[in-house]
């Protein structure tokens, strides 16, 4: 029997602070994935080549136009069978049970499994989905620049993130930054112009500022002058894109500038600012590319006694770097800490950690929930993994005697949702979403870029989270 901490846990309206998914179009139109592409779309294939899969085995079984069901999971069985127990394997038991009818995943069950998935695949089945079976209130959405306008109907349940991770991995020349601002930039001034133009656009459409820029650079922020960051852009101008070293002097000193100028127009807008910390999900490398130390939380320090007005979220526990994580959230006053990923990567460690952070960081400063997913399927997946281990958590904090069940049930509410309430003007957004996607036929709307860009998240060359 469910305590009745779970039973409130899983009935709780959780908002999702932290998603990759692009709207429903992406989930139920032509594009969409089979049911193999859907269960091992996202982060579960690291797991499978890290157990033993091949790369090229795991791109067959994500490859939705070959209809050998049969065959494309046989290249992965065997590394399924040692990766089922992990987090992401949890999620991947769950989507297939609870979604697909699928206790046991084979070819053949799989096979039986796909029309359930294309039934949820209907119009309108991926917010109903979230909304009404994952029980998420709204989500939070990082498409990077790649901004590819959603549907009207679902604009305001998918908020956007307003993504600073180029800029602050100092990379300043790409096509998308003067199609969306109109700025060429040519030296530091026409950067700080193109950088206020594209927050003037975008930020009063945006819930938060977000950067991963830890893919490819150290944490590490130091102040710049504006003297050495004019001397960076004409550097970096003249070595031309993507022929420059992230990690290069000039590359470091322009993208601590930029995150600088970031923040301060974030804190104008009054966004939070959403930082990757802790773990890379390197899927197209995965195995070859972890350099752990320079992803510690405790960089950032300079850049959080920099900004005291400013709110940070810190993402993903910091893992493997919770302690210092938490030591930061105790200390500084403008320092949030977001649970999302986290229950996948590691759900023993994050259960851990909420006890620990809870005796050591006032309550109001935690996240529950963020999918990191990149369809309402897993998103869904990983909402059932947060709350059975969530549960997990607060039951141990009373049955140590440390919280009686009221607190828990209390303490639950506020990690869920209130907190995030709080910090986020969910509200204000969703109203500002609402007014320009009634007035689009009149006035372009201004939270779209009319071209794609080459998505870097996709490349790999900066992963989603």
């Amino acid at each position: 029997m469910p305590s009745e901490i779970a039973d409130h846990i899983a009935n709780v309206s959780v908002i999702d602070t932290h998603t990759h998914q692009p709207g429903d179009y992406a989930w139920e139109g032509p594009d969409a994935p089979d049911i193999l592409g859907d269960l091992f779309g996202w982060y579960s294939s690291s797991d499978l080549i890290v157990a033993g899969a091949s790369p090229e085995a795991v791109a067959r079984l994500q490859d939705s136009s070959d209809e050998d069901f049969e065959g494309r999971f046989a290249g992965v069985a065997a590394a399924w069978d040692m990766a089922q127990f992990t987090g992401y394997g949890e999620a991947v038991r769950i989507a297939a049970r609870d979604l697909y009818g699928i206790e046991a995943l084979s070819g053949a069950t799989i096979r039986a499994g796909q029309q359930r998935l294309e039934a949820l695949q209907r119009p309108g089945g991926c917010v109903a989905l979230l909304r009404d079976r994952a029980k998420v209130d709204h989500v939070q959405t990082d498409q990077g620049l790649r901004v590819v306008d959603l549907p009207r109907s679902s604009a305001e349940y998918f908020l956007r993130d307003l993504s600073l991770v180029r800029l602050a991995s100092g990379e300043i020349e790409y096509p998308i930054l003067e199609e969306a601002t109109g700025v060429t930039v040519r030296d530091l001034a026409t950067l700080g112009q193109a950088m206020e133009a594209l927050f003037a656009r975008c930020a009063p459409l945006s819930i938060a500022l977000k950067s991963q820029h830890a893919y490819v650079r150290t944490l590490v922020w130091e102040k710049r002058t504006d003297a050495d960051a004019e001397r960076a852009v004409q550097t970096v101008l003249g070595a031309g894109p993507g022929s420059d070293d992230p990690q290069s002097e000039a590359r470091l000193c322009l993208g601590d500038w930029c995150l600088a100028r970031g923040v301060e127009l974030a804190t104008a807008y009054q966004l939070p600012i959403k930082l990757h910390t802790g773990y890379l999900a390197e899927t197209g490398r995965t195995g070859t590319y972890m350099p752990v130390d320079r992803l510690r939380a405790g960089h950032l320090a300079p850049l959080l006694m920099e900004y005291p007005d400013a709110r940070f979220v810190l993402m993903h526990i910091a893992y493997p770097y919770s302690d210092e994580l938490i030591a930061l959230a105790k200390h500084f006053g403008n320092v949030y800490v977001d649970l999302c990923w986290a229950w996948a990567l590691n759900p023993f460690a994050s259960k851990d950690f909420v006890r620990r952070f809870l005796h050591a960081v006032p309550m109001n400063k935690l996240f529950a929930f963020g999918d990191d997913a990149a369809t309402p399927s897993a998103a869904y997946a990983y909402a059932v993994q947060m709350r059975r281990w969530l549960a997990r958590a607060l039951e141990e904090e009373v049955a140590d005697g440390l919280l009686t069940t009221r607190q828990a049930i209390d303490s639950a509410t506020r990690l869920l949702r209130g907190n995030q309430l709080a910090c986020f003007d969910i509200e204000g957004r969703q109203r500002a979403v609402r007014e320009a996607t009634s007035t689009h036929e009149r006035h372009p709307w201004p939270y779209r870029y009319d071209r794609v860009e080459s998505a870097p998240d996709a490349a790999r060359d900066v992963p989603a989270s």
